[in-house]
């Protein structure tokens, strides 16, 4: 009880100084913790939790989410599921939809909220990850003593956002451990973890939302390249662009709503019309001959049009 009251005591003489919210995420969180939610870090409380009508109908409404998720929560937890870790993936607000723990594990976590239903979100239950994660908009470990409630110090924690299509806020992905020999280091090596599986569960959403479209990924992507994808239709007008994707080539809703070529997206080296033109129909003549083998007669017929004319084009455009 001694470590409670003194873990409460560090939060309000840390919150109490000017320069210390400027300089720590952390302590600006405690600030939100007691200013704006009425919170006092000596309580001992649970998260607040749905109804079983509320968690249906918040279901629900994540389903595409969960679909796309479902498979990453398994392979993430085949990892650290033996190590005493939980997972949880949550909706913008918090709200955990999904979780992977091991049996052996559950009543503790159980005991501290860490379950489905659940709302963790800093109005809810103080500075913690995915709250606070939710809050900044950013990846981010709460490791013990720097969570707000002094119930919740025996608690580490990694969470990391997902975005959706259009690049906002969609979820959150948590892992969560109460072991004794959690360091630094090893936190490190989760955090690691999730960032990896929520950028993959990104990409999932990313591709379901442009069925059927071309994907390209972006050139210097950032630090996540894999991440920075272009969907783009078949006339190379741009459908879609993933956070990192818009970040790397400055696009918004606005451009991307107005229709602009992947190739200017990209800032390739750009033709001329008449190049453009022409630039078009070598690569229609290109396509219709793979697709025939190399058969001109085929290639043709598939263009509707002669053989005779397809040999004076395919040496206009040089192709014999």
């Amino acid at each position: 009880m001694h470590e409670h009251s003194a873990h409460a005591e560090h939060v309000y003489t840390c919150t109490q100084r000017d320069s210390a919210a400027a300089s720590s995420s952390i302590v600006a969180s405690w600030r939100r913790c007691i200013a704006m939610h009425q919170l006092a870090p000596e309580d001992a409380r649970e998260p607040l939790r749905l109804t079983e009508s509320e968690f249906r109908t918040a279901r629900a409404e994540s389903e595409q989410l969960i679909v796309n998720a479902s498979d990453e929560l398994d392979r993430l937890f085949t990892t650290v599921g033996k190590t005493g870790c939980c997972l949880l993936l949550t909706d913008r607000n918090g709200i955990a939809l999904e979780r992977r723990g091991a049996a052996g594990d559950d009543k503790h976590f159980h005991e501290l909220g860490l379950w489905t239903g659940s709302i963790w979100t800093e109005a809810s239950i103080g500075t913690n990850g995915i709250g606070t994660a939710i809050a900044d908009e950013r990846a981010l470990s709460i490791f013990r003593d720097q969570h707000f409630f002094s119930s919740n110090i025996s608690l580490s924690c990694t969470t990391a956002p997902i975005r959706d299509h259009r690049g906002q806020l969609a979820a959150a992905l948590d892992i969560s451990t109460c072991r004794d020999d959690v360091n630094e280091m090893t936190l490190a090596m989760l955090t690691q973890m999730v960032r990896d599986a929520a950028m993959r569960i990104e990409i999932n959403l990313f591709r379901s939302a442009f069925a059927g479209a071309r994907f390209l990924m972006v050139p210097q992507g950032g630090p996540n390249p894999a991440a920075a994808l272009l969907a783009v239709d078949r006339h190379d007008l741009v459908l879609g662009a993933t956070r990192a994707a818009r970040l790397a080539l400055k696009l918004d809703d606005r451009r991307i709503a107005a229709g602009i070529p992947a190739a200017d997206a990209l800032h390739e080296t750009r033709l001329s019309d008449d190049e453009d033109l022409i630039d078009a129909e070598r690569a229609a003549l290109l396509r219709a001959l793979s697709r025939a083998g190399g058969n001109v007669s085929q290639a043709a017929a598939a263009l509707g049009i002669s053989r005779a004319t397809l040999h004076r084009k395919m040496k206009r455009l040089n192709l014999h």
